[in-house]
């Protein structure tokens, strides 16, 4: 691997450029309707890596090696991108003259979109949205369509999970170490200071790193980016939040070679579409810039965004027919006021100092080192002396009486279960929410001894990162680019007391297990915790990341195509700070060093077959280091790491036509994509497993037991089409079309371990059946039809009629191994009798979700007044409120036949898939005045 650095760099460096006449550009560039001069626009040389951005005068020049035919293409953020061809001959230079660009008044769509996660739904501790990978803004029309009318229902391009793509801010990798996905709340509500992105999709090249397979969002937050001048809005909303101001203030880059930006936003809501679900958010950018001379240039940026909302629940459908899907479990009335239990909070701040090089007019360097620190915490109750206070806990529903069995004999009809069933169903409605005096009051006479508390899991991570890139211009036709990553982590991990409910104390034990098994940490036994002690886990998480890459793109009159490869090292290690009395020899210190060496190679050819018809391909293969989530199965109680853990092989390939005249723009993509040797691991309480264990630590019997379950050998198939579609049928009116139809599914049969705390043993199950299984969380099939009108006095009102479906509910791989259909209750440990081929079909049968249809329209208005733009933004999404399912998964705790067929038994299920619901109607509206 240090040979694989070292050679890429010596390459960069020892190879010379060839000696070429160069020629000079020159122009202005100017708004269309003030006239007034244009700073920071990007003005590029097509299949090149010339480019140089307007001075406050609006002017630019530059010189480029050849001469002949060449296209300039002008580029700002909230503008229309325009493409202008020219000649230079042999003797002369060419001046551009003036240039107008106009305003692009759909930007504000692309500014106002309101990204549904799954984290906003879900509880999902990593600490990473998981949202649709990498939904953002771009000029493609299928990914516009993408990002803006399929994101609410959780979209995936090409069914990838987003730690498969790369996202950068000034260079800096924000993809978590501890799951590979960006934490998006580190940078939200900072819509204007992040207006300036760059986006690669699938294993295209990107600038600042060899990348994944879904794609690069490159976003550039220097103090010369945000738009020079004084923006301020204030939104409404009805969705995860109510209502937002933002104000951003962009000097551009002055006589002298300074610029300086600010940028601040507020989000909030009491309760915002979901019952409950509080939101508070606050975000600062600051950046300074200077341009030291010609060729250096340095800028500073800070982030700081604290973002904590109330989480929703998800619900089996039994809850749902009762309360509806907007209800939420986690909340509850204190002192007359929503008091949610479950929260994420975010609190890490972010600084970046970036240096420029401009070597030679061919040449340039950027190099950049961040730094950021900071908690995510999510909260919960924890209680080992009372009672679940969990609404709807299986014991106060109705289901728990329908479902009753007495000596395997169905007894969940009887008149007296029937009774029990509408006695609970009555306490049900007319409460159904946690009862937080009751918990004050039980705490209050205990004794001074907490029965339940409320407590945050929090991972505060400091990470140092730099990343250096260098460009260069080989010649005429090649560009050379290659950039080196390092990131180092120490991320520490903990529960800590956030409120004892009205008591004076709690213990730290765990009242499940037996003897010293039950103390955290035996170094301290029977310890007493109060508020802000960390109590349950406490350990630190060590990463170190590097990567390399280096690759080449070849630009001629009718083809292009490049060449890369990339190379990584990662190191994990785990350092217990408590001695736990389940692993009292396997908690405590430092764990083995986990290393992993990985490599890529990719590359891609376009071909033109005219200049407005182009074949274009890639492909690629590379290896990927599990994440540190997958790597320990069990790091809050010991420092064991998965066996024979793999890193993933990674293979893709798509093949595109791309059509662009002046009325008619599209794309249709092929795509395949297989991902071998993948990792997961996830936690619950499982019942029925039989017996587990051996010598003293047997359990004979159902055995009932919280797991940690890893599942390895995970492969995954993904291939389909994609559509994307822009026809101008008047200069005012514009239609689009987009589609794709995708098979997401398991390629192989999985394997399944438990690691089981209370009988200190790690049980292979063996095999899970899961080949031809969908892949769950998102939609296989997605199409819409759009319009737009555009008018020339600034108004513009478009609308969309969306079809989605093939989405699955998430399956347990415990159930769809042997051991499932073992009957624990059979001294022989034979099958169930019943448990025949027709019957598993049944009962394992994967469930589709049901397809549905969004209309959408949204519009807007833009005037001029003294120079200044004021304007207006709306939008109403799902306009016929349809009530629509993201996703599901089933629940493990039914651990074998006998016990789901039980529960399948009666009129409604108690442990049947729990779900996740999409937002119904909902609006946004966006006032703003840039001045």
């Amino acid at each position: 691997m240090k040979k694989l650095f070292f050679g890429i760099f010596l390459m960069l460096f020892t190879l010379s450029s060839w000696a070429q006449s160069m020629y000079e550009i020159n122009g202005k560039v100017v708004d269309e309707t003030t006239q007034k001069p244009l700073q920071n626009v990007t003005a590029s040389l097509a299949n090149t890596n010339q480019s140089v951005t307007t001075n406050a005068n609006g002017e630019f020049t530059f010189t480029i090696p050849s001469n002949g035919s060449q296209r300039l293409v002008l580029t700002f953020t909230g503008y229309l991108t325009k493409t202008l061809p020219f000649e230079i001959d042999v003797e002369n230079s060419i001046d551009l003259g003036t240039i107008t660009l106009g305003e692009d008044i759909t930007s504000e769509l692309q500014l106002s979109l309101v990204t549904l996660t799954e984290n906003d739904l879900g509880d999902d501790n990593s600490g990473s949205e998981n949202t649709s990978g990498l939904l953002q803004a771009s000029r493609d029309a299928f990914q516009q369509v993408a990002a803006f009318n399929w994101g609410q229902a959780r979209f995936r391009i090409r069914g990838l999970d987003n730690e498969y793509g790369d996202t950068f801010i000034n260079g800096i990798s924000m993809s978590k170490i501890y799951d590979g996905r960006p934490q998006y709340s580190n940078w939200g509500g900072l819509n204007d200071a992040t207006r300036n992105q760059e986006f690669t999709t699938g294993s295209n090249p990107s600038d600042y790193t060899f990348g994944g397979i879904l794609g690069t969002q490159a976003i550039n937050m220097k103090a010369s980016s945000v738009r020079a001048g004084n923006r301020f809005s204030v939104s409404g909303t009805n969705t995860n939040y109510n209502w937002r101001t933002m104000f951003t203030h962009g000097s551009g880059m002055n006589k002298k070679g300074w610029a300086y930006a600010v940028s601040a936003s507020y989000r909030g809501a009491k309760e915002g579409y979901f019952e409950g679900t509080d939101y508070d958010a606050k975000s600062i950018y600051a950046a300074v810039e200077k341009k030291i001379n010609d060729n250096h240039s340095l800028n500073f940026s800070a982030i700081y965004a604290q973002n904590k909302r109330g989480k929703n629940s998800p619900n089996t459908q039994e809850v749902i027919d009762l309360k509806g899907y907007e209800y939420n479990s986690y909340w509850g009335y204190q002192d007359g006021e929503k008091r949610n239990s479950r929260y994420k909070e975010v609190e890490q701040p972010l600084f970046i100092l970036s240096h420029d090089w401009k070597i030679s007019e061919k040449s340039k360097l950027n190099t950049n080192v961040g730094y950021q620190f900071g908690k995510i915490a999510n909260s919960r109750l924890d209680f080992n002396e009372g009672r679940n206070p969990d609404p709807t806990y299986y014991r106060n529903l109705p289901s728990f009486y329908l479902t009753s069995f007495n000596n395997g004999n169905f007894v969940g009809n009887s008149p007296d279960n029937l009774l029990r069933a509408q006695e609970a169903k009555d306490l049900f409605l007319a409460g159904g929410q946690i009862n937080w005096d009751e918990l004050y009051r039980q705490n209050r006479e205990n004794n001074g001894q907490s029965a339940t508390i409320l407590y945050e899991d929090v991972t505060y991570d400091n990470q140092i990162s730099v990343n250096s890139n260098f460009n260069t211009q080989l010649s005429k036709n090649i560009i050379l680019e290659a950039g080196i990553n390092y990131r180092h982590l120490k991320s520490q991990n903990y529960q800590e007391v956030v409120d004892l409910l009205g008591g004076d104390y709690y213990s730290d034990r765990d009242v499940f297990l037996q003897g010293d098994a039950q103390q955290t940490d035996l170094d301290n036994p029977n310890r007493l915790v109060t508020v802000g002690d960390k109590f349950g886990y406490n350990y630190d998480l060590r990463a170190d990341v590097v990567e390399a890459f280096a690759q080449a793109k070849f630009n001629y009159s009718e083809l292009d195509y490049y060449l890369g490869v990339g190379g990584s090292y990662s190191s994990y290690q785990r350092d217990g700070k408590y001695r736990t009395g389940n692993y009292a020899d396997n908690s405590k210190g430092k764990s083995e060093n986990v290393n992993f060496e990985n490599y890529g190679v990719k590359g891609g050819i376009t071909y033109r077959i005219t200049g407005r018809h182009i074949l274009n391909a890639n492909a690629a293969y590379l290896t990927k280091a599990p994440t540190l989530r997958n790597t320990f199965p069990n790091a809050r109680m010991n420092n064991s790491v998965v066996s024979n853990l793999k890193s993933e092989a990674i293979s893709s390939f798509d093949a595109s036509y791309i059509v662009r005249t002046p009325k008619l723009k599209g794309r249709i993509t092929g795509f395949y994509s297989q991902i071998a040797d993948a990792t997961d691991i996830g936690f619950y309480f499982a019942e029925g497993l039989g017996t587990l264990g051996t010598g003293e630590d047997k359990v004979s019997g159902n055995g009932n037991a919280f797991v940690s379950e890893v599942v390895s050998g995970i492969n995954k198939r993904n291939m389909g089409v994609e559509l994307g579609l822009e026809y101008q049928l008047t200069p005012t009116i514009k239609a689009t079309a987009a589609a794709t139809y995708g098979q997401y599914t398991y390629s192989s049969n999985q394997n399944v371990t438990l690691n089981i705390d209370n009988t200190r043993s790690t049980v292979d199950f063996g095999e899970a059946t899961m080949k031809n299984y969908k892949q769950a969380g998102m939609p296989n099939q997605a199409y819409s039809l759009g319009i737009e009108y555009r008018d020339p006095k600034y108004w513009w009102i478009g609308a969309n009629v969306n079809y989605i479906g093939g989405s699955y509910v998430d399956i347990s791989p415990l159930l769809r191994t042997q051991n499932f259909l073992i009957n624990p209750d059979d001294s022989d440990g034979f099958p169930y009798a019943d448990a025949t081929e027709a019957n598993l079909k049944k009962v394992l049968k994967q469930e589709k979700l049901k397809d549905f249809t969004l209309v959408n329209i949204s519009g807007g208005k833009s005037w001029r007044v003294n120079g200044n733009t004021i304007g207006f933004f709306a939008s109403v999404n799902n306009i016929f409120d349809v009530e629509y399912k993201t996703g599901g998964f089933e629940q493990g705790r039914n651990a074998n036949y006998g016990q789901v067929v039980e529960d399948m038994t009666g009129s409604v299920r108690a442990f049947g898939p729990k779900y996740f619901y999409g937002y119904g109607r909902t609006y946004f509206l966006n006032l703003y005045i840039n001045f």
